[in-house]
């Protein structure tokens, strides 16, 4: 078994196809092909099944990719840890909840690529569970999510705690209490997305009930908030990025609570200095933002 094998099989596998994995490798299909077809002889079971000209991720190969990818990743944990000085470089794969992506990184991940120009860094954005999903199967080397909760194998450090700002149409006018908002269509994320969470919370407490509309993206709900729609709660970073030149003003409640954004990582991933410096860089922006805040 050859670590070119595991890359192979590991790119086939998140592709989906052995001709994109060969653009990929910068290799001719029938090389992996062949290769998979040794890999496959050696452990004695099918990682694909063939379908025409397609194929499929056979059962033994979902149980495979979980220990190809390990290997690889401890591969290249040795790598970085006897490598002079330990400079940040290779690839680093970030995630975060798209409130932390919008609000608060397009600054710092400028500032990160011109601090460390031989990271190639990449980052994606989805639902917290998801992100931590992909943390403990390692496809991600650390991601930025707004929950704090106990995952096997995995840690965590509190970056900032983000306050909550209401949004309404200027036409509404002053929102002085939870009532006011009283027969006015919300529009949040969907179920599972803590600020939503903290929004109901705040409702229940003052036995208001609400329409709220599910939307998965914030672009969208400042877009309805803007035409007058109805109105959101969103935190202090998206509020800050969309405030600009808006049609909708800012309300903020002394009983709605700080949440928490943490930046989680695999425990068993090893020496990361690409990951450790944006860490480290990550909490000295949102440390300086916070002291600006109190400001």
């Amino acid at each position: 078994m050859e670590l070119s094998q595991l890359r192979m099989f590991k790119t086939v596998y998140e592709l989906g196809s052995i001709a994109r994995a060969a653009e990929q490798l910068h290799c001719v299909p029938s090389n992996i092909t062949a290769r998979l077809k040794s890999l496959e002889q050696e452990l004695g079971i099918a990682l694909f099944v063939r379908e025409g000209r397609g194929l499929r991720v056979s059962p033994a190969g979902e149980v495979f990719i979980e220990y190809a990818t390990k290997i690889l990743d401890l591969t290249e944990a040795s790598r970085r840890a006897v490598a002079p000085g330990g400079a940040p470089h290779g690839r680093l794969r970030i995630g975060a909840i798209e409130s932390s992506a919008a609000g608060r990184l397009p600054q710092l991940l400028a500032r990160y690529h011109a601090l460390y120009p031989q990271v190639a860094l990449e980052l994606s954005t989805g639902t917290w569970s998801q992100l931590l999903d992909d943390i403990q199967y390692h496809r991600l080397d650390a991601a930025i999510v707004a929950v704090d909760v106990q995952r096997p194998g995995l840690e965590s450090t509190l970056l900032y705690s983000e306050d909550l700002v209401l949004i309404a149409p200027k036409s509404l006018g002053p929102v002085r209490s939870v009532t006011d908002l009283q027969g006015l269509t919300l529009f949040m994320w969907p179920t599972g997305c803590p600020y939503r969470l903290a929004l109901e919370q705040w409702l229940s407490r003052h036995d208001q009930a609400a329409s709220i509309i599910s939307i998965a993206s914030y672009g969208t709900i400042i877009g309805c908030v803007s035409a007058g729609n109805g109105a959101a709660l969103v935190p202090r970073g998206i509020y800050e990025q969309y405030r600009q030149g808006a049609n909708w003003q800012g309300h903020e409640f002394a009983e709605l609570t700080r949440i928490d954004n943490l930046l989680y990582w695999h425990a068993n991933a090893g020496c990361h200095p690409a990951r450790d410096a944006f860490s480290a860089l990550l909490q000295g922006h949102c440390l300086l933002g916070a002291t600006s805040n109190e400001a």
